[in-house]
């Protein structure tokens, strides 16, 4: 079993910024990828970003150039660096993880933290 625990959420202005950060723990092998997802009232879950273990990031055009997503594969976390945000990025951002653990090879998700942006 894998758990992802999500934290850095918030308030914040139009053009401010935040990090979240996720932390997977429980028996795991190997996980690859790992990243943000969001979902707006009203809308689908909709991807951020997404980095391998190599490093390897994939971005939302709407993110690109204002949000820089890291891992630490050693601790198991991944960041989210959000800048310059705008009341459009408003939504429940949840950590994804694809992880090999004693059951296999699942997909995970944390509960997920609120992120309010206002103009």
């Amino acid at each position: 079993q894998v758990q992802l625990v999500e934290s850095g959420g918030g308030l914040v202005q139009a053009g401010g910024s935040l990090r979240l950060s996720c932390a997977a723990s429980g028996s795991i092998f190997s996980i690859n990828p790992m990243g943000w997802y969001r979902q707006a009232p009203g809308k689908q879950r909709e991807l951020v970003a997404t980095i391998t273990s190599g490093g390897t990031t994939n971005y939302a055009d709407s993110v690109k150039g204002r949000f820089t997503i890291s891992r630490d594969n050693a601790k198991n976390t991944v960041n989210l660096q959000m800048n310059s945000l705008k009341p459009e990025d408003t939504a429940v951002y949840y950590c994804n993880a694809g992880a090999v653990s004693r059951a296999g090879l699942y997909d995970y998700w944390g509960q997920g933290t609120q992120v309010t942006v206002s103009s």
